[in-house]
This record gives C-alpha cells, structure tokens and sequence, in this order.
C-alpha cells in the first residue's frame, strides 16, 4: 500500500514545526548571551522537552509508515532520511542548551570582550539549519550542497576565535574561567554546523541515491 501524500505532508509539517523550535532555541540561546539574560536562557533549557517531544513523535510517525505500508524506493528514502535528521535536530537543541548554560555562567561574571565572532557564528550556523531543512521538504540538492559548503566558514569563525581566546588567556591570567567558557560557546556553535551539514548530505542521499558522508565537496558530483 502506498504512502498516502497527506501523510508525507503531516511528516513533513512536523518536521518543520520541529526545526522552527531548533532554530529559536539557538537563536535565543545567544541572545540570552550576547544581552545577558539568564532568563532567557533559562527558558531555552526549560522548552527542551518540547523538542525532544517532537523527535519522538516524528519517530513514532515515520515508523508507524514503515511498519504499515512497506514503502520502498523514493518513499523508503523519505522516511528514513526524516527518522535521521530528527537525531540531528534534537543533537542541535542540546547544544543550544549548552550554550544557554555557559551563558548563565558567564552572565555571572565580568564581560571578558564585546561578542562579535560568536554572533556571526549563529547567523551561520541557523542559516544553515533552515536552508538544510528546507532542502528535504523541496528535495533541493543544490540547496543542500550550498549548506554544506558553508561549513568551513563556520570551522574558520571558530579557528578565530579559540586563537584570540588563547591570546587574552596566555596575556591575562585572571581570564582563563571565562574565555574557556566562550571557547565551549564556539564549539558548541561549530557541532550545530556539523549537524547541519549531516542533514544536507542525507538530503542529498534522498535525493540522488548517493552517499556523499566523508567526502571533501570537491569530489562530490550531484
């Protein structure tokens, strides 16, 4: 029995509901940062549940399609794929709870130096999670590679910053607390490219049938 194409829109509806509370959870999650607002960075930790709500139930969904209709080919694809990149986005959330818990910490503390790079690290990284999310409704593979590609501008940002992080450490002892917590903040921001980038690559294995994980972009062909 087929899958049904009102049941590929309610997969598809909850995916995207999911992905709309990743992305303010980051979003939040450096505002509460960058204007030190533990609130609502507390607030960030508190509505984890609901993501984690809708990881299972888009599990349960994708599951129960399986189980009944024994899709194959294209559709088989689909599921799987969305079964995946929920992983993904629940992996997100929890570092934007990192974050917004490093946040609490250091909102506690002295400002070490005016957030710049960590901004720009989000607006990247966020991009990148819609633009990944939106490639799997619209099957874009080129949007998918796009998202892919931006990942090293989010590796180079965090190059940057643990490099000025050790110089003001290395200058000023004093600021070893609270730079390694920045430092945790950029790493956290560089694993959510990382997810993003799994999700565009499983989009482009939905799309295309190909397996492009651990290949440079370079020697992808799509």
């Amino acid at each position: 029995m087929p899958v049904r194409e009102e049941e590929m829109k309610h997969l598809n509806g909850l995916l995207l509901q999911m992905a709309g509370l990743v992305e303010t959870s980051i979003r939040e999650s450096i505002k509460s940062l960058t204007e030190r607002n533990s609130e609502l960075a507390r607030k960030v930790i508190e509505d984890d549940h609901k993501i984690n709500s809708y990881d299972v139930k888009i599990d349960e969904e994708c599951i129960r399609l399986i189980a009944l209709k024994q899709p194959m080919g294209k559709d088989l694809r689909f599921i799987t794929t969305a079964m995946k990149i929920t992983t993904d986005l629940e992996r997100i959330a929890d570092n934007a709870v990192n974050i917004s818990e490093r946040a609490l910490e250091l909102n506690k503390e002295p400002l070490l130096k005016p957030y710049i790079d960590i901004p720009r690290m989000r607006e990247i990284a966020q991009g990148m999670v819609r633009d990944a999310i939106d490639a799997f409704v619209n099957e874009d593979k080129r949007l998918a590679m796009d998202v892919i590609m931006r990942d090293d501008e989010v590796d180079d940002l965090n190059d940057m910053v643990l490099k000025e992080l050790m110089f003001i450490m290395t200058q000023d002892p004093s600021t070893v607390y609270r730079a390694m917590k920045i430092s945790y903040v950029s790493k956290y921001l560089e694993r959510i490219a990382d997810h993003a980038t799994n999700v565009a690559e499983m989009v482009v294995y939905m799309v295309k049938g190909k397996i492009i994980r651990h290949m440079a972009p370079q020697e992808i062909d799509i």
